[in-house]
């Protein structure tokens, strides 16, 4: 090692090192030795005075790992809790956007007093001390300790509550959206518009006749991506359980061998039905038990003290969360009530209303269960013979038929199914995921590995056929009657949409409305005072009517297989006074959402002011990741 030392000594990175060292110092005054530390990114988030760096950053990951682990019941990685990447960079663009309001918030003077932050610290009961009923430094610590917190981030974290609460009633308070919003969705609420029009219908237009072979084959192949069939497979699969497993005889010292290991659990424990009361501190408790001793109904004492009574009927001591008031309410006879009891969140006052006692099983109450039980293991253990065996007999060389054979394991037959596990030739027939992703993870006539299913359940799959995708066949049952409704629909379309473009074309030229429904074989349809409510009219009239000008021509689908076209001869706005009081309304329902979008605004705002930004490869280095992976530059703006 010292050898190294004197080598590398000697070496020109020795003196260019020594050279950035004594620049550090001449200008930090040697207040700042970690001089290498700065030529990269510092932190992971950065805004104005605030930032987060790699250590707080992971730390908060850590948080929302354990969220989502909770949430799906299974481990959670790094890699997939960010993705492909995109909810890491939502992730650092929010995070870097509150901090930048924070910190702009404070430079502008939004700072709350120290009486606030007291005022919400000393809300937490768990804070205070059990038996002082006073709040206590240690206790505040070491709860702040054991959710990875200081009081320095959570006294941050409290400020910031308070700040962002009090700049959004301010906000609310002053915020007044502009009349005219209201005034606009009133116009168009009691606009009403005078019309006419006609509706051509397909008769008026003509039916396509027969398709031929010719039609139908283009259109098919116009419509090969939607019309494609997917790739189909069909295999066997192999099981391995067999129903003979189940039914052999139970030798009688092991069925009272596990009885006897079962014993504790298959009995019925001692239950108690009890009412619970929590209340924020001691004394507020003692209030409530000394009520419920003096014959106090626990609604009545609950309604009195604001809070809501929790019950618990025939519950066993195992299934109370908290250990605390377990041993509180099975200690207590039938009418008792507890004193106050310090549990994980308040005080929690009990009073017991009944109490059944538990009650030890014998061997013939439970000599079908226990027999059952030992007849499933059986089986899982003959299961598992038979993979074993299976397995050294493909091993040997044996084909899967005659490995099958040999170690008495049984075969089904899987018809053509997709890739989703539907099946044309059964449209009953269902199977797992695993099976179709073992499936699909082979070639033709390739046999997977036994393939664990769960619940001590084994397969094997085999892929006997493997039909590429590809165009269905104008022979196949079916397939040419409906290409047929298919053409057939679209090319009345076709001349539906042809027939109205050419008569709404010869009254946009000047021709008369009524001559050119006459020409159809239509009669035309006069109105007034329509209103966007007249839904009786049709949705293609009402679309034509207030989309189209004064005197401007519409043409509109009215249904599957009719259009109306029409002309809007007249608008006639509200009445002022009468939609003065439906604008406020609108106004009212408008308030909310863009008082919500407004506080975003601002906040973007603010980041954008303290030059709040985010490093994604800083944040992915953090969390263990590549961050060459990172798909923005090193350092991304908030917003």
């Amino acid at each position: 090692m010292l050898t190294a030392f004197r080598n590398f000594a000697k070496s020109p990175w020795a003196i260019g090192l020594l050279v950035l060292l004594a620049l550090g110092l001449l200008v930090t005054g040697g207040t700042q030795m970690d001089v290498l530390a700065n030529l990269g990114p510092k932190h992971v988030v950065s805004a104005g005075d605030r930032s987060i760096d790699a250590a707080e950053f992971r730390a908060d990951m850590e948080r929302v790992r354990s969220q989502a682990q909770a949430q799906s019941g299974q481990a959670v990685s790094f890699e997939q809790l960010v993705g492909e990447g995109g909810e890491l960079v939502q992730y650092l663009r929010q995070r870097s956007q509150q901090l930048g309001f924070m910190a702009w918030a404070w430079n502008a003077g939004v700072r709350p007093g120290k009486e606030l932050v007291l005022r919400q610290i000393r809300q937490a009961p768990a804070f205070f001390d059990s038996v002082t009923g006073r709040f206590s430094e240690e206790q505040y610590r070491s709860v702040l300790a054991e959710n990875n917190a200081t009081p320095e981030m959570f006294e941050e974290q409290l400020r910031d509550e308070v700040v962002t609460r009090h700049f959004g009633a301010a906000m609310g308070a002053g915020a007044r959206l502009p009349r005219v919003y209201g005034a606009i969705l009133a116009n168009q609420a009691m606009e009403t518009r005078d019309g006419r029009w006609f509706t051509v219908t397909q008769a008026m237009a003509g039916r396509a006749p027969t398709p031929t072979e010719a039609q139908l084959t283009a259109f098919m192949n116009q419509n090969a991506a939607r019309l494609r069939q997917p790739e189909l497979r069909s295999g066997t699969l192999v099981l391995f359980d067999n129903p003979a497993d189940t039914g052999g005889a139970i030798p009688e010292e092991r069925i009272q061998e596990r009885f006897e290991f079962r014993r504790e659990s298959l009995s019925r424990p001692e239950r108690r039905t009890f009412v619970t009361l929590t209340a924020p501190t001691r004394a507020a408790a003692e209030r409530i038990a000394a009520a419920l001793r003096a014959g106090q109904t626990p609604d009545a004492v609950g309604q009195a003290n604001n809070l809501q009574p929790a019950r618990y009927e025939d519950t066993p001591r195992s299934a109370v969360s908290d250990p605390a008031v377990a041993a509180a309410v099975f200690g207590l006879t039938e009418g008792q009530v507890s004193d106050p009891v310090q549990a994980r969140v308040g005080f929690v006052v009990a009073r017991v209303t009944g109490v059944a006692p538990g009650q030890a099983v014998t061997l013939p109450e439970v000599r079908d269960q226990v027999v059952q039980e030992l007849r499933q293991e059986q089986a899982r253990a003959a299961v598992f013979e038979r993979v074993e065996a299976y397995d050294k007999a493909r091993q040997e060389g044996k084909s899967l038929e005659a490995a099958v054979a040999e170690v008495g394991a049984r075969t089904l037959q899987i018809p053509l199914v997709t890739r989703e596990g539907r099946s044309r030739e059964q449209p009953g027939f269902t199977a797992p995921p695993q099976l179709l992703d073992a499936m699909w993870s082979l070639g033709a006539n390739a046999a997977s590995e036994v393939v664990e299913a769960g619940g001590g359940q084994y397969f094997v799959v085999r892929v006997d056929r493997v039909v590429p995708p590809a165009l269905p066949s104008l022979s196949e049952p079916g397939v040419r009657e409906q290409l047929t409704a298919a053409w057939t629909a679209q090319e009345n379309a076709r001349l539906l949409n042809t027939r109205v473009e050419a008569l709404a074309a010869r009254i946009r030229r000047g021709e008369d409305l009524a001559a050119v429904a006459a020409s159809a074989g239509a009669s035309v349809t006069t109105a007034t005072a329509v209103s966007r409510q007249d839904e009786a009219r049709g949705q293609g009239v009402l679309a034509g009517l207030f989309t189209a000008g004064r005197n401007e021509v519409f043409s509109q689908q009215q249904s599957q297989d009719s259009f109306v076209i029409g002309r809007t001869d007249r608008i006639t706005p509200p009445n002022p006074t009468l939609a003065a009081r439906m604008a406020e309304q609108f106004r009212a329902r408008l308030a909310p959402d863009s008082l919500s979008a407004l506080g975003e605004t601002a906040v973007m705002a603010a980041a954008d002011r303290v030059g709040a930004e985010f490093d994604e490869a800083e944040a992915r280095r953090a969390l263990g990741l590549d961050p060459a992976t990172a798909a923005g530059a090193p350092a991304a703006p908030a917003q």
